[in-house]
């Protein structure tokens, strides 16, 4: 079998929740081949999404690490695409893929079958790495603003990455690797963000370089939390810029790229951690709403610009779930169940995938007149950020919790639910 299609071996298909004790899951190997593996009924869900992430995530960065991404992944452009998408998108699909991926990754490699997973994958995205800043490499990305402000948007996935896995995902790269994925990060300077998130996106790629122990300007990094601050609106919501959006810009950027970036100043001793904990309060509010939106099926409103991210519209939920930052309210396992059942709805739902594994536009299933128009092929890998809790051990209680129903199950089965209060 042939290692791009891989993926047709694994079948996720009713397999969340189904699989019984003593029975087998189907998951790949490295070699692309379907290897039987006992399971136990609590770590079904864990192979679900082990599975289902790999599946997203390999044609991106295998392409890549072979210096081939630019001859194989499709363009398929929204409606009205008005973005020169050969200079973007394969900067969008490879920064959003390893933001997503990043925290399993820094697990690192096993014995298990999960582990080996993780190896070649991590192998990928280091040679994935080396390929995109390589400027004599067939897969060079753009890292101006020479044709477009977008890679400063793909750039700060892309930081968040190294950021959410820095022993697996940065300390191996070659010195000189290092060095011109610094240098771009810095030629990214050029690009003047909106007065938007955008503002997050600068800041993330300096938090990435304070990080790291390079030079950094803390102008950037300080206009952008100021101003968040400054939109707050209440209730773990804040503005995209001074007005509200009623969409997931909270969820997509606002929240977890605030609270990472915040982080790394307050390890670094640049304020004080109360802005920190105070950044967090405001996004375990915004989980408890997101998990209240989950409705008994599964499902979620369709509201705002940009679903076809998918389940990046949880990736708050899933973050807090990552640093044992749940709110009291919610258990890991009442989360892991409502976040099984949206992804089932998600990606088994034809038409999400093409007959070669690339994704689809659109949000259940291909529905290109969804997508807005700055949406392309590369775009659409915002998704693998619903999939952070991977970065949690099999034995966490997040994965060994035996099932549990979340709220909106209990509340429509006239079960005990707790009010709901505003912070």
């Amino acid at each position: 079998m042939q290692r791009r299609n891989f993926i047709k071996a694994i079948p996720l298909v009713g397999m969340a929740g189904v699989v019984k004790k003593g029975e087998r899951v189907f998951v790949a190997d490295n070699e692309g081949e379907a290897i039987n593996t006992s399971t136990d009924p609590v770590n079904t869900d864990r192979a679900y999404w082990a599975s289902l992430l790999n599946r997203i995530a390999t044609p991106v960065l295998l392409n890549l690490s072979k210096g081939q991404l630019k001859q194989v992944m499709p363009l398929v452009t929204a409606p009205g695409y008005n973005k020169p998408v050969e200079k973007v998108t394969y900067l969008e699909a490879f920064g959003r893929t390893m933001a997503g991926i990043a925290p399993w990754l820094e697990l690192g490699a096993d014995n298990t079958m999960e582990g080996s997973m993780r190896a070649t994958l991590t192998k990928y995205a280091l040679e994935a790495t080396a390929q995109a800043v390589n400027p004599d490499g067939p897969d060079y990305m753009n890292f101006t603003g020479k044709y477009d402000g977008q890679p400063l948007v793909d750039g700060a996935f892309l930081a968040h990455a190294f950021i959410r896995a820095p022993k697996q995902l940065w300390a191996p790269l070659p010195a000189t690797v290092k060095q011109q994925v610094i240098s771009s990060f810095k030629s990214l300077r050029s690009i003047t963000p909106g007065y938007s998130n955008w503002l997050l996106f600068s800041a993330i790629i300096e938090a990435a370089l304070l990080l790291f122990g390079e030079e950094w300007d803390g102008m950037r990094v300080d206009y952008a939390v100021k101003k968040h601050a400054e939109w707050y609106k209440g209730d773990g919501m804040y503005g995209d810029g001074p007005d509200f959006h009623f969409d997931y810009y909270n969820a997509f950027v606002i929240h977890p790229m605030l609270t990472d970036i915040l982080k790394v100043l307050s390890d670094k001793g640049k304020i004080n951690k109360k802005e920190y904990d105070t950044a967090i309060t405001r996004m375990q509010r915004y989980g408890v709403i997101q998990e209240r939106l989950i409705s008994p099926e599964g499902t979620f409103p369709v509201v705002g610009r940009s679903m076809v991210y998918r389940n990046a519209a949880f990736q708050p939920l899933v973050q807090l779930a990552l640093h044992e930052q749940l709110p009291e309210v919610l258990s890991p396992a009442q989360v892991r169940c409502a976040l099984t059942a949206v992804m089932k709805n998600i990606f088994e739902t034809k038409g999400t995938f093409d007959d070669k594994g690339w994704l689809q536009p659109g949000f259940c299933g291909y529905q290109p007149e969804i997508a807005d128009v700055y949406t392309a092929t590369g775009s659409l890998y915002l998704c693998t950020t619903g999939f952070l809790a991977l970065g949690l051990p099999p034995e966490h209680a997040f994965w060994a919790g035996k099932p549990e129903e979340w709220t909106a199950q209990r509340a429509w089965k006239g079960k005990t639910v707790f009010k709901d209060h505003a912070l």
